[in-house]
């Protein structure tokens, strides 16, 4: 199991257009329903902080929800989008209640 946390800001001016893209990754996933994805993106306080959370498994080296052409569409230009760019850190679970 692959486990990841994205963190990065847009540029003010294009968070709407990044909300718009994030919906439609989503609406992949529930249209696609790939087993073993768990995957959330919050928007922070500031409302120009993105982070996004995923768990899934990788087989062959790829991965259904880096597969899905929505994603390959968001991930094409959040180069543009932001102010800071996407960092990308794997983490390992400690504890959680309820929320996997």
């Amino acid at each position: 199991m692959r486990r990841v946390m994205v963190r990065y800001k847009v540029k003010p001016d294009r968070v709407e257009e990044n909300e718009r893209h994030v919906r439609e990754v989503f609406e992949a996933l529930e249209r696609s329903r790939p087993e073993n994805v768990r995957y959330a993106t919050f928007k922070l306080a500031d409302g120009v902080t993105f982070v996004h959370i995923a768990m899934h498994e990788v087989t062959d080296r790829t991965s259904p929800l880096t597969s899905l052409p929505e994603f390959k569409a968001f991930t094409a230009g959040v180069k543009e989008r932001c102010d800071e760019l996407p960092e990308s850190v794997e983490w390992s679970p400690v504890g959680s209640y309820g929320l996997w």
